[in-house]
């Protein structure tokens, strides 16, 4: 199975490493639970996003070849258009994406990869890759708070997967 980038250069290469910002969680959950929180639309949007941040979802069909488009609502009522469109989704492994704002061709959209890696004992390694079009432009997203809101927002999933783990063990 290929667990990188599709149609991008070999991993180690300078220049994707210039525009490429990862982030990792280990979440108290297994990796099935940790992935349908991703994939699942009415999940995802409990969770999804910076602390304080809500999500409106105009449509959400997470599949390859689907798309979820909705606004992040910040907390000053501040609305970002989002769009995803999904290239890769292989339950329980990962899920590929080009995200960027709900217009035609985003010149600043971005590769997101995200893996969902099991460690045993009930707990899943979350890693969440972006590769952005340009160093220059990752240097914006790092500089408007981006590596701190994905921070905030693994930590969500992490909330949000171990209420739902502990539920299925108290239905189990």
């Amino acid at each position: 199975m290929t667990r990188g980038f599709t149609d991008v250069a070999p991993a180690w290469e300078p220049s994707l490493l210039q525009r490429e910002i990862v982030l990792a969680r280990v979440v108290n959950a297994d990796r099935e639970t940790a992935f349908q929180a991703w994939a699942d639309p009415a999940q995802i949007v409990q969770w999804f996003g910076p602390d304080g941040f809500r999500i409106e979802t105009h449509e959400a069909d997470i599949r390859t070849g689907g798309v979820w488009r909705f606004d992040m609502v910040a907390p000053d009522g501040t609305r970002f258009s989002n769009r995803m469109d999904f290239l890769r989704v292989d339950c329980p492994n990962l899920i590929e994406a080009r995200h960027g704002k709900d217009v035609p061709d985003d010149p600043d959209a971005f590769r997101l990869l995200v893996t969902f890696d099991e460690q045993g004992n009930g707990k899943t390694v979350v890693t969440l890759r972006q590769l952005h079009p340009t160093p220059e432009r990752r240097a914006i997203v790092i500089g408007f708070g981006a590596v701190e809101f994905g921070g905030q927002t693994l930590g969500k999933l992490a909330d949000h997967v171990a209420g739902a783990s502990r539920l299925s063990a108290a239905k189990s």
